[in-house]
């Protein structure tokens, strides 16, 4: 019979199953009698226990997400394969040269070069020349076979890509964020190119990034020492061309590097412009914890040279030409200390009895094994500077100059200040881009 208000039956029902099972439960209770109400207890057990389970189990994948999500927040923050007490298991660096403190900023002056055009310059640029336009002329070029170009020589034009390992590769997952702080730049000169060309570049793009600059020579210069607040270092290297007096200063330079906390080491020639905005923005396209050698060649084929070990073997490598400039991270550079630090670099160079750049190229690629990738926004005084449209200067990295003869200059091809107040252009660049400093013509 139906079930009725007051039935021992229907009064032993779940009010929750009464509710939703009502249909399958009242047929049960008219034809069952006493035994559906066992039944529905025992299937009220059943649904209960299931839904114990099912609660349990969702508080048990909820642990495991919330578990998984902190673990890959702490990883993330440290990196991989990072130890995590700063400095762990790394082979101690050499000391700096004697008097060179590098020591971080407490506030970057010029920010973190997010854009270009948010690249703060010291309001009064003037400070450091009182004639804000007074560059000396042109020197003379450098001879050939010196750092710069290396073995490339005189006449190769510039390969956008080329055989072998050489790659133009592009980073898979997004790297560490790169800022200015991140890099140590660093720039070659000779106290006989002292007062020819550091003007210009103090007067320019060294303003950028002042606490982020040395400039590594052979001498001891006050004058410069001051106008640069100190950031002159004497590498106590000959002043003279030869690959030794070359290589000397470049194991300087790596070996400061590896005594700093940087993440990416850039080395430059006295005679370079280097548009530090794009030079931040290219390295943040890259990882500095993974190996990168990142360069422009001044050969179309790699260099072949003859193994000092055994005569029948040639070996061949690119090397990224030293007059356009290049950068290394760090995990390649500490790749490279037991093999190059200390001085070791001197010793490779003389051995393989080739230039700096070069000896760089064959220390990375052959010894190391590890591959150039070309940035084609570096550029070399063995490139045609006139060939590089005006509308694409904020484009490139580096430019440079040089004399080609008595009468005939390779210079950028640009609007600006008069050649005989600007004979290398470098005013006139740096007044195209960044137009609001006060020496720039309106």
């Amino acid at each position: 019979m139906p079930c009725r208000r007051g039935a021992s039956p229907c009064e032993d029902l779940d009010p929750v199953i009464r509710g939703s099972n009502s249909r399958q439960f009242s047929g049960r209770a008219a034809s069952g009698g006493g035994g559906a109400g066992g039944a529905a207890m025992a299937v009220l057990r059943v649904k209960r226990a299931l839904q114990a389970l099912l609660l349990v189990s969702a508080l048990a994948y909820m642990s495991l997400l919330l578990y998984q999500s902190v673990t890959a927040t702490g990883y993330a923050q440290q990196g991989p394969g990072r130890p995590a007490s700063s400095g762990a298991g790394l082979v101690a660096p050499p000391p700096p040269p004697a008097g060179l403190s590098l020591r971080q900023p407490q506030q970057a002056s010029n920010g973190d070069l997010e854009a270009a055009a948010a690249v703060p310059v010291a309001a009064d640029s003037n400070s450091l020349d009182p004639d804000p336009v007074t560059v000396p002329p042109l020197p003379p070029m450098q001879p050939p076979g010196g750092a710069a170009g290396g073995a490339g020589g005189a006449g190769g034009m510039v390969p956008v890509s080329g055989p072998g390992v050489m790659t133009a590769a592009t980073a898979t997952s997004k790297p560490p964020t790169t800022t200015l702080q991140d890099i140590f730049v660093s720039v070659k000169t000779t106290r006989s190119y002292h007062r020819w060309r550091l003007p210009v570049i103090i007067k320019t793009w060294f303003q950028l990034a002042k606490d982020q600059t040395w400039f590594f020579t052979d001498t001891d210069d006050p004058d410069f020492q001051k106008k640069t607040n100190g950031h002159m270092v004497n590498t106590n290297c000959s002043s003279s061309h030869n690959r030794r007096a070359l290589c000397c200063k470049l194991s300087v330079e790596l070996d400061t590097f590896l005594d700093s906390d940087k993440k990416w080491f850039c080395h430059f020639d006295d005679d370079n412009y280097v548009n530090i905005p794009r030079l931040v923005r290219v390295l943040g396209d890259y990882s500095p914890q993974q190996d990168w050698y990142l360069g422009k060649p001044s050969t179309k084929a790699p260099l072949e040279i003859i193994s000092r070990e055994n005569k029948s073997q040639k070996i061949s490598f690119w090397f990224a030409t030293g007059g356009a400039g290049f950068c290394l991270s760090r995990a390649l550079a500490l790749k490279m200390l037991p093999v190059a630090g200390g001085g070791k670099f001197i010793s490779i160079g003389e051995k393989i009895r080739l230039p700096d750049d070069v000896t760089m190229g064959y220390v990375i690629e052959h010894l190391l094994r590890k591959p150039l990738t070309v940035i084609d926004q570096f550029h070399s005084h063995f490139e045609p500077m006139k060939f590089i449209r005006q509308e694409t200067m904020h484009e490139q990295i580096t430019f440079s100059y040089s004399r080609y003869s008595k009468h005939e200059v390779n210079v950028l091809k640009i609007d600006g200040f008069d050649s005989r107040l600007d004979p290398t252009r470098f005013l006139s660049l740096h007044c195209l881009l960044f137009s609001y400093l006060s020496f720039c013509p309106r």
